[in-house]
């Protein structure tokens, strides 16, 4: 008899989106099938600590109740010696001089549920590919330029994806001379409203839709308290487009689905607080347009080299129609009113079967790599 597949799921994080990823990771938890997988919970503090136990602890539990007492602190190497956690623990009397590190369990597939910073810019998926291990979604350069949206942008530009009018501002600008920052803004983008945004962070956290000069310099400063990339964005009359798509080599793309923002638009608050947004499945689209939609969104997860998933976002103009590309997430929303598992469920792909899927696509990823020849023989 095959053993069960040991699944770790990580979730938490350094980032502004911690409590997004707990929630997302709580329901990829209940669809795995016990039968199919031994999981492991892992979770990483706001502080960036590694912290787990013995298989079958509710590790979530414990993080959503801020009680780490039961949990031990665990770490991942960046070798393929030991693919799995490593337990750490300092022996009493020793201070913090001295570190044991004991294996803890092995692991065949790792689950990242990490939004944002340090978990889906590349710097996870980059420790687990020195590991070694299958790991679930998009790898190093996927991930990055999926998370930096000036990157993502330009490398849109490049592909002739379309994008609305945009800027990139570094935070230093702003705490030199905010004044001209601000006409520089004004005299680029010229029309508001413009949407701020720091350039490394989901979820719309740190997001201010400007009316004005006033609201700009305020959008501005709260962009830079999360990044020291800011992106300016022009603002049109646009409805909200969503696509999820699916696979390695030969990804697949979900119908769209609309979002109707119950706020001035779609807001960390709209998204995960008052749940009062409507998510429109399918989206009401002439097949023209769905069509369109389905064949930008392949070239832009094909052009960051993205794998395993994403939702991929767009703008469509009310009055020109023509569509724009807004960013990719190569870890997007799981939560039960998440549009990626909406929009697959729609598309005739239950969410435990996408659980499992991705699981597979991991899987497959690691076996392809097993074929490249790393060092020249001879």
């Amino acid at each position: 008899m095959m053993h069960k597949l040991r699944i770790g799921v990580i979730f938490g994080g350094r980032s502004g989106e911690y409590e997004v990823s707990l929630a997302s990771a709580r329901s990829i938890l209940n669809a795995l099938d016990p039968e199919l997988y031994e999981v492991t919970q892992i979770g990483i503090t706001l502080d960036g600590f590694w912290l787990s136990n013995k298989i079958g602890v509710d590790v979530i539990d414990l993080f959503s109740q801020h009680s780490y007492k039961e949990l031990c602190e665990v770490v991942l190497f960046p070798s393929p010696a030991y693919r799995g956690l490593l337990f750490c623990k300092r022996p009493s009397g020793t201070g913090k001089s001295l570190l044991v590190i004991e294996p803890l369990v092995q692991l065949d597939v790792i689950f990242p549920v990490l939004h944002g910073t340090y978990g889906e810019d590349g710097t996870l998926q980059g420790l687990l590919e020195l590991n070694d291990i299958a790991y679930v979604g998009a790898g190093v350069v996927g991930s990055a330029v999926g998370m930096d949206k000036a990157i993502f942008k330009s490398v849109m530009a490049a592909h002739q994806i379309p994008t609305v009018k945009w800027m990139l501002i570094l935070k230093p600008q702003i705490e030199q001379d905010e004044e001209a920052v601000v006409q520089n803004v004004m005299d680029t983008l010229i029309h508001f409203p413009l949407f701020i945004k720091p350039a490394n962070l989901g979820s719309s956290v740190g997001i201010t839709k400007c009316n004005n000069r006033s609201e700009l310099l305020c959008g501005l400063k709260t962009a830079m308290c999360y990044d020291r990339l800011i992106v300016v964005e022009e603002g049109i009359n646009a409805r909200e487009i969503e696509v999820s798509v699916l696979g390695n080599e030969e990804p697949i793309v979900s119908v769209p689905g609309e979002i109707i923002p119950s706020r001035e638009f779609y807001s960390y608050q709209a998204k995960y607080l008052d749940q009062s947004s409507q998510l429109l499945i399918p989206a009401p689209l002439s097949l023209e347009m769905v069509e369109q939609v389905k064949s930008l969104a392949l070239r832009a997860y094909r052009a960051v080299d993205c794998a395993g998933m994403a939702r991929v976002d767009f703008l469509l103009d009310k009055e020109s129609y023509r569509l724009y590309i807004s960013e990719i997430n190569t870890i997007p929303g799981f939560t039960d009113i998440s549009m990626y598992p909406k929009l697959w469920e729609y598309s005739g792909i239950d969410y435990a079967q996408l659980v499992q899927r991705l699981i597979e696509f991991a899987i497959l990823r690691r076996a392809e790599k097993e074929r490249i020849r790393y060092r020249r023989d001879g």
